[in-house]
């Protein structure tokens, strides 16, 4: 522990100098007593003359007020209590300080139904409050900017501020902080990670799916900080960034939040890996870091199952080499390789030729047709269908590579799941699974193929993110200065996801879980005048706000999709500012 003894500036004309001080003096500490005494310390304590002073340059700094003292002073050994009370603040250096210290934990957080506190008056305070800036001003900054974000998403903040300079300025401010700054997508997203963590504490299982998508800013050319993400088809480099991201899902597959999200840059010209490289300095490392993350949550939550979900990418051995030191979060992954399994044997003609063991009923969702873009490939529409699935799984030992000679087999379960009589001209679903779960009935195969077939949920955040978001529309000079932008969507479109899958999955909920009482006020005004049923539900409210969007409602026309939604919400938040407005 590091005694802050003195601590006094004589402030003339200059603002905030006290905590900007403080604020630099304690992002270098650790590294300067390394460098200068050979240890790294874990906590800063300081003492503050409350009768003198009120603190508040502790407060900015998120210092934490403990207590106070007895008045007592060193050479009081006759107990008289003759010197001043003193505040008592502490400056944590390390998360786990309470651990290496050796004192008793903190409370466990309670935990948090699904739709508790997403209501649009307070989610906002919830899901930011107290990020970890540096200054508590900043973090109260981020609040007010995301508030303002969410209500209209997808639009500049230019366009979100209307024409108020001060939020506008300070937003700015907030995203361009130097590089060296608290300001980054880690603490900003750390708030949203504690309330993730209370709600599956609520659940007995979770999925945590893991997934990157690209984010294209190949116009932006003075953005310093982009690296490759690929090339187009006259040969051209893309410029971009590479988002990792986990999200935690219950079983019914309503996002519960971000557990993990971190941001890569690649460079074409770097010499290409080699089976020998570190597994850190490969890309495929994002899987790895993602599963840590699951495994510090699941130490923390016993009583909760937690499965890493994971597409083709994730099939490599020193990801399950990982699961096997680090059990307590199973993992279940589409295989990607027909691997040798030893005596002739490859894993996927090996398990089709198994006994079949079962059936599963399998919805296939309807998916809109796509047409070819500069970046993507033209996709087919689909209708939405029942499949069946035939049910096949056996216990495998999965090989090391050559050059993981020294590591023994990862003993895995192999499900393979395909469908029997699929359409005329639709190629069948089939899904060869790899899990280290136990699967010793046609119901744990069943339960693997349903979870991964909500594997599809982190697919439509994304497509929330880049569609309704529009964060590869973002324009910063720095690629650290669009994570941070980045980070605050990253919690806005998991906000309208839960939103749109409360009101279909969950309709019978009262809408007070997700709307403000201005909200509803507005839209039963907004049926009555065009004649239409007052909302009862969330499940009604929602598809009402779809409207708002553009959403048609007819007898055959499938649950509105998260856009319309979106879209919808903006008009709401649009009509909710003019009716606060209206004369009484």
């Amino acid at each position: 522990m590091v005694n802050l003894s003195r601590f006094l500036l004589r402030e003339r004309g200059c603002h905030n100098l006290a905590s900007r001080v403080l604020g630099q003096v304690l992002r270098r500490l650790a590294d300067d007593f390394v460098a200068k005494y050979g240890y790294r310390p874990w906590l800063v304590e300081s003492f503050v003359d409350s009768e003198a002073y009120a603190g508040t340059c502790y407060r900015a700094s998120n210092w934490i007020l403990v207590g106070q003292t007895q008045g007592r002073g060193r050479q009081d050994r006759s107990r008289r209590s003759n010197k001043r009370v003193k505040a008592i603040y502490l400056y944590p250096l390390v998360q786990d300080w309470r651990t290496r210290l050796g004192v008793a934990p903190a409370p466990a957080p309670k935990s948090l139904a699904v739709g508790e506190g997403l209501d649009s008056v307070n989610w906002v305070e919830q899901e930011f409050g107290d990020a970890p800036l540096g200054d508590r001003r900043l973090s109260q900054r981020l609040v007010d900017s995301a508030r303002r974000q969410a209500a209209q998403p997808g639009r500049a903040f230019t366009g979100v501020a209307k024409g108020d300079w001060p939020a506008t300025k300070g937003y700015y401010r907030l995203i361009d902080q130097p590089i060296e700054s608290a300001v980054t997508m880690a603490a900003i997203l750390q708030p949203h990670q504690a309330r993730t963590q209370q709600r599956m504490r609520g659940e007995s299982r979770v999925l945590c799916i893991q997934d990157g998508t690209t984010l294209d800013y190949t116009g932006l050319e003075h953005c310093v900080g982009l690296g490759a993400t690929g090339r187009n088809q006259t040969g051209a480099q893309s410029r971009g960034l590479l988002l990792h991201s986990t999200l935690a899902i219950n079983g019914e597959g309503i996002p519960l939040g971000i557990v993990d999200a971190r941001c890569r840059t690649l460079d074409f010209e770097a010499e290409k890996t080699t089976p020998q490289t570190p597994i850190e300095a490969k890309k495929t490392f994002d899987w790895v870091a993602g599963l840590r993350a699951c495994v510090a949550l699941a130490e923390q939550m016993p009583q909760t199952r937690i499965t890493s979900v994971m597409d083709r990418e994730a099939d490599f051995f020193e990801l399950m080499d990982e699961q096997r030191n680090n059990p307590c979060v199973d993992v279940l992954m589409r295989a990607q390789y027909n691997r040798s399994l030893g005596g002739g044997r490859k894993l996927f003609d090996h398990l089709r030729a198994s006994e079949v063991r079962g059936e599963l009923q399998l919805t296939v969702k309807r998916r809109s047709a796509r047409g070819k873009r500069s970046k993507q490939k033209a996709q087919p529409g689909r209708i939405q269908r029942e499949a069946t699935l035939t049910l096949h799984y056996e216990p495998v030992a999965i090989p090391p590579q050559t050059y993981h000679r020294d590591k023994a087999p990862v003993h895995l379960w192999a499900v393979h799941g395909v469908e029997q009589a699929p359409p005329e001209g639709v190629e069948p679903i089939e899904w060869f699974l790899l899990t280290s779960r136990e699967i010793s009935s046609v119901a744990d195969a069943q339960q693997c193929l349903q979870d991964y077939a909500l594997r599809w949920r982190i697919e439509d955040w994304h497509r929330v993110l880049k569609s309704g978001c529009k964060i590869e529309e973002l324009a910063h000079q720095r690629a650290e200065r669009l994570e941070r932008a980045l980070a605050i969507n990253l919690v806005i479109a998991w906000h309208i996801m839960v939103m749109t899958l409360l009101g279909r999955e969950i309709p019978e909920l009262p809408a007070e879980v997700l709307f403000s009482d201005l909200e509803i006020e507005v839209l039963q005004a907004y049926s009555k005048a065009n004649r239409l049923k007052p909302p009862t539900n969330l499940g009604e409210t929602v598809r009402l706000v779809a409207r708002l969007g553009g959403y048609l409602g007819r007898k055959h026309d499938p649950p509105p999709g998260h856009q319309l939604m979106w879209y919808g919400y903006r008009e709401l938040t649009s009509m909710c500012t003019g009716y606060a407005l209206r004369p009484p």
